[in-house]
């Protein structure tokens, strides 16, 4: 059998037209049963009454609270799945809107950047606490009650809302979703993260990306951590998680194949690693994967 797999994410035509600004979709359900999938629109996905059921983003998989709220950047992979859902009623509220909804301009205005930041971080997938769900929860489910210049004005409103709330937090790996490169707002960051992302499967040590962003090794992991919220050492162990889980699930490559292919020294330190990150060893992590993904 071929090392690669030949496979694909089913792609979704959303009925969003280029006419419309959003599209709303509010259903009672007692089970999930949409394929794992990407589109290129955002998507806020406001869930309740369904603990226990099994949320895919990414690369990130989690069993779900009964309450959660979600935004998908545009081209990332997710889907929930029943699992273990006993719900009878599972209320499910997705909102999708254009990526140039907000024009990229008009983002870059001051009082825009919360919301330039949070769609930046969307293609990671993210997480909001469930203080913040429940909060937004009723002008959701009341935004599909209202029409026209309203409904868009109210859209914004829960979207910076949203961007300036406490606890959210982001699920896929950095280098996952490589279709939608995340944005750190400078480039000494992003020239480091694209020699991280060419040179994964090398050693890389702090002294050569220092040198790359013309500053100390000191002064470079003070900016560094400043910047992206995370020391050196854990961004490029992310990167190489990230290349590593694209690999599980687009190739036939064995573990150890995969964790010397992205960098790591020795198949232990990488189920070790992979165990702390993912709460499960890489084969469990594949194996979630298997019959969730469109083969041709």
């Amino acid at each position: 059998m071929s090392k690669d797999v030949k496979n694909t994410i089913l792609r979704e035509i959303t009925p969003l037209t280029q006419s419309d600004c959003f599209t709303l979709f509010s259903r009672v359900k007692q089970e999930f049963d949409f394929p794992l999938h990407c589109h290129e629109e955002f998507e806020l996905n406001f869930i309740q009454h369904a603990k226990y059921a099994q949320r895919v983003i990414g690369d990130h998989i989690e069993e779900i609270d009964d309450i959660e709220l979600v935004l998908v950047g545009p081209n990332l992979q997710h889907a929930w799945f029943t699992h273990r859902c006993k719900g009878q009623e599972i209320r499910e509220i997705t909102i999708q809107f254009h990526k140039d909804l907000f024009d990229e301009r008009f983002l870059r205005r001051n009082q825009l950047s919360f919301i330039r930041t949070m769609f930046e971080k969307s293609v990671r997938g993210i997480l909001f606490s469930r203080e913040t769900a429940m909060q937004v929860a009723p002008r959701i489910v009341e935004l599909s009650r209202k029409n026209g210049f309203d409904s868009v004005l109210e859209l914004m409103s829960i979207l910076h809302d949203l961007s300036t709330s406490r606890n959210m937090r982001m699920l896929s790996d950095v280098s996952f979703n490589i279709s939608e490169p995340y944005s750190y707002n400078s480039r000494r960051i992003e020239k480091t993260f694209e020699y991280m992302n060419q040179n994964f499967d090398k050693p890389i040590g702090l002294g050569e990306v220092a040198k790359l962003a013309n500053m100390s090794e000191v002064a470079f992991s003070r900016f560094f951590k400043q910047r992206t919220g995370n020391t050196f050492i854990d961004s490029l162990t992310e990167i190489r998680l990230g290349h590593a889980t694209r690999l599980l699930i687009d190739t036939t490559q064995s573990v150890a194949e995969i964790a010397y292919h992205c960098g790591f020294n020795n198949i232990s330190n990488f189920n070790r690693i992979f165990r702390k990150k993912k709460n499960c060893t890489p084969r469990e992590f594949r194996e979630s994967f298997s019959g969730r993904r469109i083969f041709i």
